[in-house]
């Protein structure tokens, strides 16, 4: 249905009574949903619009918005969730699964024909003709496809799965998901398979990666029942595991892998108040100067597990409390916040702040860990056909490329030849019809007769098409017609209403998305995707879940040391002390 694009009649904010009208409705159509997540679905108080469209085919459909994505929407007076929405409840409707080449085909508009289907051990969900159902693909539960049965379970297993088991009226790739944030597919096991299922070598989490490749780190709540399971192991076990993320322990030190974390955990704690807490942040939530300061202040190759130490979080602030280093308070109900720092306690001012790693200043590049030096970008000219005649006299002709001070050169040096400079004011220049008609508007054609130096050239250099220069340490320059395009840092907000930070146009500085990726997931301690970026061709994206900016602007800036003139969107960092 949403194959080709859509022509959109309205865009509406909804009112409260069609909201207590949608709610109920949501209620009504998913059973399965509780109260708690019926509100989360459609909020009480947030913005939510209707937009009214009509399909390539003519059909008309009501989109329900939230967050800026669509979580629902109406045909024939029939509700159905979006892709958005049943990855936030993947278990919403039946769900049949296919095979990741089948996708290509449901997001050209096909419908799902039974010998696609691939038959779990426990067989096919129970459903009966019209009912509405989800599709995903093998090894990742995430729904990709909504539609409805053509049969029943018992008429698809009676035809010997042949023929065509599904009208899809939506899925994930199509213009309805296009008109979202155009995120990923996060990655859900599937239910006959342990999620933690451990490696008996590696004991490692398997992490499905079902769809175009998507690079996916573990959140923390998963970090943390892997954590739990690889506990149930031998102390020597232990100390060979690596970890989520293969982040190790000192394998130099001769004290247990508790008391290094012990010893982690307050140099971070000390060098996040010495460097990253200002008493303008106070009060700051405990769980604030964990996420976003202390997990930051990890050297480079280890990770802060508070799980692997002998404290848990309360425990080790109120043993900071008890040396008068800090003060905690319960603000609010359950709620801990660090209301005071003492950073004249001897603790904080003796602490020296470790050198850098030299692999603090690297990026992996494919297998090889090559430093990563910003590229000098110089900006270019390109001489258009309007402007020929100009520069001709110079030796340039349609299409030369030059750099600011050599159109200076060509511009001076044509007025000096022509006799255009002005006797009685040498700051002024005479306009001969070649200067008019490449410098002047058509209403100054005739008003218009001398131009001041510093104007004549600033004209210029705007009538001339933009090009730029790229050269990376090593390298020969690459010249490219146009701009560069700046690194785009945007916040997106899913059905969930939760925010993740989007990264794009990485290659064109020399980073690897994937690397950066890495980097970032240890430095946020919060799951990554990478996947295509939409509309750009051979390009990919870094999705961070949360508000991230902060961790990602001094990344570019300080650690890659990226011009900040070519990065946009560092302005939506969270303000200090207020929740990501």
């Amino acid at each position: 249905m949403f194959a080709k694009a859509f022509r959109v009649k309205s865009n509406t904010a909804i009112k409260g009574s069609d909201r207590r009208k949608l709610r109920a409705d949501v209620a009504a159509v998913f059973p399965t949903l509780g109260t708690d997540q019926v509100s989360e679905l459609v909020p009480g108080k947030e913005e939510l619009n209707i937009v009214k469209l009509y399909a390539h085919r003519g059909d008309a459909v009501t989109v329900y918005v939230s967050g800026g994505n669509p979580i629902l929407f109406e045909l024939e007076k029939n509700l159905y969730p979006t892709v958005y929405t049943l990855w936030s409840y993947p278990d919403l409707l039946p769900t049949f699964t296919t095979w990741p080449l089948v996708l290509e085909k449901l997001v050209g508009g096909a419908d799902l024909m039974l010998p696609g289907l691939v038959v779990p051990p426990a067989g096919l969900p129970q459903v009966q003709k019209g009912d509405l159902c989800a599709v995903a693909l093998v090894g990742n539960r995430a729904p990709v496809a909504v539609g409805v049965a053509a049969m029943s379970t018992a008429e698809m297993l009676a035809s010997g799965l042949k023929g065509r088991g599904f009208c899809v009226l939506h899925s994930y790739q199509d213009h309805l998901w296009r008109s979202g944030d155009k995120s990923s597919p996060p990655s859900i096991a599937p239910l006959a398979l342990d999620p933690l299922d451990l490696s008996e070598e590696k004991g490692c989490v398997k992490a499905d990666t079902a769809l175009q490749g998507d690079m996916r780190q573990l959140t923390l709540e998963e970090e943390e029942e892997v954590q739990q399971r690889c506990e149930e192991k031998s102390p020597s076990e232990a100390m060979e595991d690596p970890g989520p993320g293969g982040l190790h322990a000192d394998p130099t030190d001769s004290k247990t892998l508790q008391e290094q974390m012990d010893e982690l955990l307050q140099r971070c704690f000390l060098q996040a108040l010495k460097c990253c807490v200002r008493k303008a942040d106070l009060p700051l939530l405990t769980s604030t100067l964990l996420g976003s300061h202390m997990f930051s202040c990890c050297p480079e190759g280890r990770q802060l597990d508070i799980k692997k130490s002998s404290y848990k979080l309360s425990k080790f602030l109120q043993h900071m409390q008890q040396e008068q280093i800090i003060q905690v308070q319960e603000l609010s109900k359950g709620v801990e916040s660090i209301v005071a720092v003492d950073w004249k306690h001897p603790r904080i001012t003796s602490f020296v702040i470790p050198e850098p790693s030299p692999t603090s200043q690297t990026i992996q590049e494919g297998s090889r860990g090559q430093p990563y030096h910003p590229p000098d970008i110089k900006p270019l000219y390109c001489v258009p056909a309007s402007m020929t005649l100009l520069f001709q006299e110079s030796g340039h002709k349609k299409g030369s490329v030059l750099e600011g001070s050599e159109v200076r050169t060509v511009v001076i040096n044509y007025a000096k030849k022509n006799d255009l400079v002005d006797a009685d004011n040498k700051n002024l220049v005479k306009l001969d019809p070649i200067l008019c008609d490449c410098v002047l508007e058509k209403d100054e054609q005739h008003t218009v007769m001398k131009l001041p130096w510093d104007s004549l050239l600033s004209r210029c250099l705007e009538k001339l098409q933009p090009a730029y220069q790229v050269t990376f340490p090593g390298q020969e320059p690459i010249v490219k017609k146009g701009r560069i395009c700046p690194i785009d840092i945007t916040l997106a907000q899913r059905a969930s209403n939760k925010k993740v930070t989007v990264v794009r146009n990485l290659e064109a500085y020399g980073l690897d998305p994937r690397s950066v990726a890495a980097t970032l997931q240890q430095r946020c301690q919060a799951s990554t995707t990478v996947s295509p970026a939409p509309g750009l061709k051979d390009s990919l994206q870094v999705q961070i879940q949360g508000n991230q900016i902060h961790h990602l602007g001094r990344l570019l800036l300080e650690e890659y040391r990226l011009p900040r003139k070519h990065i946009q969107g560092l302005e939506k960092a969270p303000k200090p002390g207020k929740k990501k």
